[in-house]
Protein backbone atom coordinates (compact mmCIF):
# COMPACT_ATOMS: atom_id res chain seq x y z
CA UNK A 1 0.00 0.00 0.00
CA UNK A 2 1.34 3.69 -1.34
CA UNK A 3 1.49 5.92 1.81
CA UNK A 4 2.49 9.89 2.21
CA UNK A 5 4.44 10.21 5.36
CA UNK A 6 3.17 13.53 7.41
CA UNK A 7 5.90 13.62 9.67
CA UNK A 8 9.36 12.01 9.72
CA UNK A 9 8.83 7.96 11.14
CA UNK A 10 11.92 6.48 12.58
CA UNK A 11 13.32 3.56 9.85
CA UNK A 12 10.86 4.11 7.30
CA UNK A 13 11.27 8.02 5.71
CA UNK A 14 10.72 11.71 6.15
CA UNK A 15 7.65 13.83 5.51
CA UNK A 16 6.84 14.21 2.28
CA UNK A 17 8.35 11.00 1.15
CA UNK A 18 6.10 8.05 -0.77
CA UNK A 19 6.65 4.68 0.97
CA UNK A 20 4.98 1.26 -0.56
CA UNK A 21 4.11 -0.45 3.52
CA UNK A 22 2.64 -2.93 4.59
CA UNK A 23 -1.94 -2.60 4.59
CA UNK A 24 -1.71 -3.43 8.22
CA UNK A 25 0.86 -1.56 9.17
CA UNK A 26 -0.80 1.63 7.57
CA UNK A 27 -3.91 0.78 8.65
CA UNK A 28 -2.92 0.06 12.74
CA UNK A 29 -0.12 2.58 13.38
CA UNK A 30 0.63 4.86 10.41
CA UNK A 31 -3.00 6.55 9.88
CA UNK A 32 -4.41 6.10 13.94
CA UNK A 33 -1.36 8.54 14.84
CA UNK A 34 -1.77 10.52 11.67
CA UNK A 35 1.60 9.70 10.68
CA UNK A 36 0.74 8.85 6.73
CA UNK A 37 -2.01 9.58 4.76
CA UNK A 38 -2.95 7.18 1.70
CA UNK A 39 -1.32 8.40 -1.44
CA UNK A 40 -3.73 9.26 -4.01
CA UNK A 41 -4.81 12.20 -6.16
CA UNK A 42 -5.99 14.92 -3.79
CA UNK A 43 -3.05 13.91 -1.03
CA UNK A 44 -0.41 14.11 -3.77
CA UNK A 45 -1.76 17.68 -4.83
CA UNK A 46 -1.73 18.31 -0.78
CA UNK A 47 2.07 17.56 -0.85
CA UNK A 48 3.16 19.47 -3.90
CA UNK A 49 1.89 22.28 -2.71
CA UNK A 50 3.77 21.98 0.67
CA UNK A 51 7.12 20.54 -0.77
CA UNK A 52 8.81 24.40 -0.81
CA UNK A 53 7.86 24.13 3.32
CA UNK A 54 9.33 20.23 3.38
CA UNK A 55 12.40 21.11 1.39
CA UNK A 56 13.16 23.97 3.95
CA UNK A 57 12.70 21.74 6.87
CA UNK A 58 14.83 18.91 5.17
CA UNK A 59 17.34 22.45 4.08
CA UNK A 60 17.73 23.41 8.02
CA UNK A 61 18.07 19.54 9.10
CA UNK A 62 21.56 19.38 6.53
CA UNK A 63 22.38 22.30 8.68
CA UNK A 64 22.01 21.47 11.80
CA UNK A 65 23.65 18.03 10.93
CA UNK A 66 26.71 19.71 9.22
CA UNK A 67 27.20 21.92 12.55
CA UNK A 68 26.91 19.16 14.80
CA UNK A 69 29.48 17.18 12.87
CA UNK A 70 31.97 20.11 13.76
CA UNK A 71 31.07 19.49 17.00
CA UNK A 72 31.81 15.81 17.13
CA UNK A 73 35.05 15.92 15.39
CA UNK A 74 36.00 18.34 17.54
CA UNK A 75 35.75 16.75 20.98
CA UNK A 76 38.33 14.30 22.52
CA UNK A 77 36.90 11.55 24.51
CA UNK A 78 38.80 9.85 27.36
CA UNK A 79 37.32 6.47 28.62
CA UNK A 80 38.77 4.70 31.40
CA UNK A 81 38.48 0.94 31.82
CA UNK A 82 40.18 -1.73 34.09
CA UNK A 83 42.81 -3.23 31.94
CA UNK A 84 45.83 -5.82 32.31
CA UNK A 85 49.55 -4.92 32.44
CA UNK A 86 49.52 -5.34 28.79
CA UNK A 87 46.82 -2.79 27.67
CA UNK A 88 44.05 -5.67 27.04
CA UNK A 89 41.02 -4.43 28.58
CA UNK A 90 39.01 -6.53 31.13
CA UNK A 91 35.86 -5.80 29.13
CA UNK A 92 35.17 -3.75 26.20
CA UNK A 93 34.35 -0.26 25.12
CA UNK A 94 31.06 -0.77 22.93
CA UNK A 95 28.40 1.63 21.66
CA UNK A 96 26.66 2.06 24.83
CA UNK A 97 29.45 3.15 26.35
CA UNK A 98 30.51 6.07 23.55
CA UNK A 99 26.51 6.68 24.08
CA UNK A 100 27.06 6.92 27.87
CA UNK A 101 30.02 9.05 27.07
CA UNK A 102 28.20 11.37 24.48
CA UNK A 103 24.91 11.96 26.81
CA UNK A 104 27.31 13.25 29.54
CA UNK A 105 28.70 16.14 27.36
CA UNK A 106 25.32 17.05 26.39
CA UNK A 107 24.87 15.65 22.62
CA UNK A 108 21.49 13.76 22.33
CA UNK A 109 22.69 10.90 19.69
CA UNK A 110 20.87 7.58 18.86
CA UNK A 111 22.85 4.57 20.12
CA UNK A 112 21.81 3.08 16.39
CA UNK A 113 23.51 5.83 14.95
CA UNK A 114 26.86 5.04 16.86
CA UNK A 115 29.20 2.50 14.66
CA UNK A 116 32.47 1.18 16.10
CA UNK A 117 34.59 -0.73 13.34
CA UNK A 118 35.16 -4.59 14.75
CA UNK A 119 32.11 -3.45 17.24
CA UNK A 120 34.20 -3.18 20.69
CA UNK A 121 37.73 -2.05 21.39
CA UNK A 122 39.20 -4.63 23.75
CA UNK A 123 42.46 -2.94 23.98
CA UNK A 124 44.15 0.55 25.50
CA UNK A 125 45.10 3.55 23.02
CA UNK A 126 43.28 5.76 20.77
CA UNK A 127 40.52 4.38 18.16
CA UNK A 128 37.86 5.84 16.07
CA UNK A 129 34.17 5.85 15.41
CA UNK A 130 31.80 6.73 12.81
CA UNK A 131 28.57 8.56 13.98
CA UNK A 132 25.29 8.66 11.52
CA UNK A 133 24.09 11.87 11.35
CA UNK A 134 21.35 13.26 8.99
CA UNK A 135 21.06 11.59 5.16
CA UNK A 136 24.80 10.74 4.08
CA UNK A 137 26.42 13.14 6.28
CA UNK A 138 28.39 11.52 8.99
CA UNK A 139 30.73 12.55 11.79
CA UNK A 140 34.30 10.55 12.51
CA UNK A 141 35.16 11.08 16.36
CA UNK A 142 37.86 9.85 17.97
CA UNK A 143 38.35 8.32 21.66
CA UNK A 144 41.33 7.34 24.26
CA UNK A 145 41.02 4.45 26.19
CA UNK A 146 43.01 4.35 28.88
CA UNK A 147 43.72 2.02 31.67
CA UNK A 148 42.29 2.48 34.57
CA UNK A 149 44.43 2.76 37.78
CA UNK A 150 43.59 0.50 40.63
CA UNK A 151 45.37 -0.83 44.16
CA UNK A 152 46.25 -4.18 43.79
CA UNK A 153 47.13 -5.40 47.74
CA UNK A 154 48.16 -9.74 48.29
CA UNK A 155 45.58 -11.43 48.91
CA UNK A 156 45.99 -14.97 50.64
CA UNK A 157 44.65 -18.13 49.74
CA UNK A 158 41.98 -18.43 52.68
CA UNK A 159 40.35 -14.74 51.57
CA UNK A 160 40.40 -15.42 48.09
CA UNK A 161 36.26 -14.75 47.25
CA UNK A 162 34.76 -15.57 50.88
CA UNK A 163 36.28 -19.31 50.98
CA UNK A 164 36.57 -20.48 54.55
CA UNK A 165 39.92 -21.98 55.06
CA UNK A 166 39.90 -25.92 55.38
CA UNK A 167 39.88 -28.06 58.46
CA UNK A 168 43.17 -29.24 57.26
CA UNK A 169 44.84 -25.94 56.53
CA UNK A 170 44.01 -24.23 60.25
CA UNK A 171 45.55 -27.35 61.75
CA UNK A 172 48.52 -26.86 59.57
CA UNK A 173 48.71 -23.58 60.79
CA UNK A 174 48.63 -24.26 64.23
CA UNK A 175 50.88 -27.48 64.14
CA UNK A 176 53.81 -25.23 62.74
CA UNK A 177 53.22 -22.47 65.42
CA UNK A 178 53.55 -25.43 67.63
CA UNK A 179 56.24 -27.15 66.58
CA UNK A 180 58.10 -23.60 65.93
CA UNK A 181 57.99 -22.73 69.88
CA UNK A 182 58.16 -26.09 71.04
CA UNK A 183 62.10 -26.10 69.08
CA UNK A 184 62.96 -22.69 70.47
CA UNK A 185 61.84 -24.41 73.75
CA UNK A 186 63.79 -27.27 73.98
CA UNK A 187 67.03 -25.41 72.22
CA UNK A 188 66.75 -22.98 75.38
CA UNK A 189 66.58 -26.15 77.61
CA UNK A 190 69.33 -27.59 76.47
CA UNK A 191 71.61 -24.47 76.37
CA UNK A 192 70.64 -23.89 79.85
CA UNK A 193 71.49 -27.46 81.17
CA UNK A 194 74.99 -26.74 79.41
Amino acid sequence: MKVILNEDVKYLGEEGDIKNVAKGYARNYLFPRNLAVPCNEFTLAHFESRKEEIEAKKAAKRQDAAGLKERLEALSIKILMPAGPNGKLYGAVTTQTLFDELQKLDFDIERKRIEIPGQTVKITGVHKAVIKLYENTSAEISFTVEAQVTEDKPVKPSEKKGRKPRKDEEGAAEETSVTEESVSEEVQNSESEN
